[in-house]
């Protein structure tokens, strides 16, 4: 969630076309960072636990590593295909709109998958967040003489805020999960 919210916090800040470039880069670098950093405290932490894996519990792993597979790659494969779509047809103002309901679209089996149910919730925001600024918001806006796309701003912050919070969301359970809670 750090790694992929904070490439959207950069296709907004490229929307914006040179707006703010190094403070919003650096603060986006920094909430990246952050939310790695609480992610591989999780994992050390996790480390901890008992480490006793049955057979069952193997092929439990194994299959959903495989399922996780299956969907990344047809997220991709998805994500490509509406490229070389956009590319072709000369449309490409429509591609952080398109991408964010794929990646959005994507979430769903992954709540059921790893259990996550709040994952629901994120692939729910991130298509909404898609199609409100396709019907609501114009492709691109005219501040002064600085013209902003409006698309890749809008859909690259709001889903680099909606991957942030359910990387910080994730955190949290873990934290609590392991017995991590503030005092």
């Amino acid at each position: 969630m750090a790694f992929f919210g904070t490439l959207w916090a950069y296709t907004g800040i490229m929307g914006l076309q040179g707006w703010g470039v190094p403070l919003l880069l650096v603060t986006a670098v920094a909430i990246g960072i952050a939310l790695f950093i609480g992610g591989v405290s999780l994992i050390r932490a996790s480390r901890e636990l008992t480490n006793q894996v049955s057979k069952t519990d193997l092929r439990h792993v194994q299959r959903t590593r495989f399922w996780f597979n299956i969907i990344f790659a047809a997220e991709g494969l998805a994500i490509a295909i509406t490229i070389a779509v956009c590319n072709a047809t000369r449309h490409t103002e429509l591609l952080p709109v398109l991408i964010a309901i794929i990646v959005g679209v994507h979430f769903i089996p992954l709540a059921p998958l790893f259990q996550v149910k709040f994952y629901y919730f994120t692939g729910a925001l991130l298509c909404l967040l898609a199609i409100i600024t396709l019907l609501f918001v114009p492709a691109k806006i005219t501040l002064g003489e600085h013209q902003i796309n409006a698309f890749m701003s809008v859909v690259g912050f709001g889903s680099a805020l909606i991957l942030w919070g359910t990387g910080l969301a994730i955190w949290l359970m873990g934290r609590r999960l392991l017995g991590i809670v503030p005092k």
